[in-house]
């Protein structure tokens, strides 16, 4: 490595590193208040000067003891949700993308503008008919309403098409002389290759999913069926703010997103890259 690519390595790294900070300092912040009394933060705000000995876990122990472990019943309800919209939109979404890129029918084409079309549209403009639909079902204040009319996210059928385009045909063309049926060559064949496109859309499905607020607030009307960014919202009201819950729950919310991106992060990388480009 010569001289200017070491220093344009070093000066690339420095400011990487410096974005970084900028943008883990809410995060850090929030973890150190965690440890102290909601009161406190709000009389002192944020400090960078940080007295540990205050510090304990009387927040954390409120996670299981407030209004008897609600904030479990939403956590619980939060990852439940986020499982079965994300196996079920990598599976549906996946099969649809694969279908549009690597078989010619009539229509294809309509139905690929069809899916950018409703990737255009705001989600907010669909709550009314999503709304009066299930209720038409009976599925209000339950996890089907909140999974249902997103199962099959035009996002992740874009994304899988771009990627399945740049597969190579001959090896489904293989799986037929070998006598595989045509989802034998998907599941089998194809599949295996299709795994970073699938780390990516994890993420992605995941981090959408866990973060949606607008929709199960309007579906989900107990508090036990709440997800979790419903709750932490309701602990903000016009009669009395529970910082307290709030601080430790926010820390605690941001657990499963961090382990999904560190399980899928090589292939996350691998298919945003691929898939964004057609081979």
């Amino acid at each position: 490595m010569t001289k200017k690519n070491l220093l344009l390595t070093i000066l690339a790294t420095s400011v990487i590193a410096v974005f970084a900070i900028i943008a883990l300092m809410p995060f850090f912040f929030l973890f150190i208040s965690s440890f102290k009394a909601g009161s406190e933060m709000i009389r002192n705000g944020l400090q960078f000067k940080f007295d540990f000995q205050n510090y304990n876990l009387a927040n954390y122990a409120l996670i299981k003891t407030e209004r008897d472990g609600i904030y479990l019943k939403w956590y619980l309800n939060s990852i439940i949700i986020m499982i079965i919209q994300v196996g079920a939109g990598l599976f549906f979404s996946s099969l649809v993308g694969y279908g549009l890129a690597k078989y010619k029918f009539r229509g294809r084409n309509i139905i690929f503008i069809l899916v950018l079309m409703v990737m255009m549209v705001p989600v907010e403009i669909l709550i009314l008919p999503l709304y009066k639909e299930i209720n038409s079902f009976k599925m209000i204040d339950t996890y089907a309403g909140v999974v249902l009319p997103f199962i099959v996210p035009a996002t992740g059928i874009f994304f899988f098409r771009q990627f399945c385009s740049g597969l190579p045909t001959e090896i489904m063309e293989s799986g037929r002389i070998d006598g595989c049926s045509e989802f034998g060559i998907f599941f089998k064949l194809m599949m295996p290759i299709m795994l970073p496109a699938y780390g990516a859309m994890t993420i992605l499905l995941a981090m959408g999913s866990w973060n949606s607020m607008v929709w199960p607030m309007i579906v989900l009307r107990t508090s036990e069926m709440q997800t979790l960014p419903i709750g932490l919202q309701s602990l903000l009201t016009p009669y009395g703010n529970n910082y307290d819950l709030l601080l430790s729950g926010a820390v605690m919310s941001v657990i499963p997103i961090m382990i999904i991106f560190l399980l899928n992060q090589k292939t996350f990388i691998a298919g945003m890259s691929a898939g964004s480009v057609k081979g």
